[in-house]
């Protein structure tokens, strides 16, 4: 080996794969939608949101968050792993546990139904919590998705636990705005990938100069 092989410095490495992020977030926001459309009462058909709850938020969200791991975003990974799991959680616990729980229950099925959501969506506010404040460390967009799902989680599970349908209704327009904010996210961050003199603001990170 020559000593210019020695000592040539390595070159440098590159990312193989694009941002998975804006995948992500718009999985995330239009199954966010369609369930809130249905908590809202905007909708008089079943359970549209079921189907996108597997394939959609749950398993193309969870994708995303197995490409993050690729690309080293802790913070990323975590979030579109742990929703990718919500919604693919969901869906099994309507699509399994449900239909047992209305055999079971009776004229009371509905109530414990609600109770069931209530808990599980404590426990994903219980989550998100503390990934708001990290977020507050990515943007201000990022920011604005986790702030208006930390809403929609308190005021859904308070709404189901206290089985109070102007409160999850409630909740179900807030979950739009979160799905509103989730997109703008989204399609910020594809044009901002893409090489283009158009683009969309997220805002710097909390405490960092502009």
């Amino acid at each position: 080996m020559t000593e210019t092989e020695t000592t040539r410095a390595p070159s440098p490495v590159v990312s193989a794969i694009a941002d998975p992020a804006p995948l992500g977030l718009a999985a995330f926001a239009l199954t966010t939608f369609l369930l809130s459309a249905k908590n809202a009462a905007w909708t008089d058909g079943t359970d549209a949101w079921l189907g996108f709850a597997f394939a959609y938020g749950g398993l193309v969200q969870l994708l995303a968050g197995m490409w993050e791991f690729r690309n080293r975003n802790v913070f990323g990974a975590t979030a579109f792993s742990t929703y990718g799991g919500f919604w693919i959680g969901l869906g099994l616990y309507v699509h399994l546990v449900a239909p047992e729980a209305v055999k079971a229950g009776g004229p009371n099925a509905e109530s414990l139904i609600q109770n069931d959501l209530g808990w599980i969506l404590l426990a994903f506010a219980i989550f998100n919590t503390y990934m708001l404040l990290w977020s507050t460390q990515v943007s201000k967009a990022v920011f604005g998705v986790f702030l208006t799902l930390e809403v929609t989680e308190i005021i859904l599970f308070i709404g189901n636990l206290s089985h109070s349908t102007g409160t999850i209704k409630l909740g179900g327009w807030i979950g739009v705005l979160t799905a509103i904010v989730a997109w703008y996210t989204s399609a910020a961050g594809v044009t901002n990938g893409m090489d283009s003199r158009f683009s969309l603001p997220v805002g710097k990170a909390f405490g960092l100069k502009s």
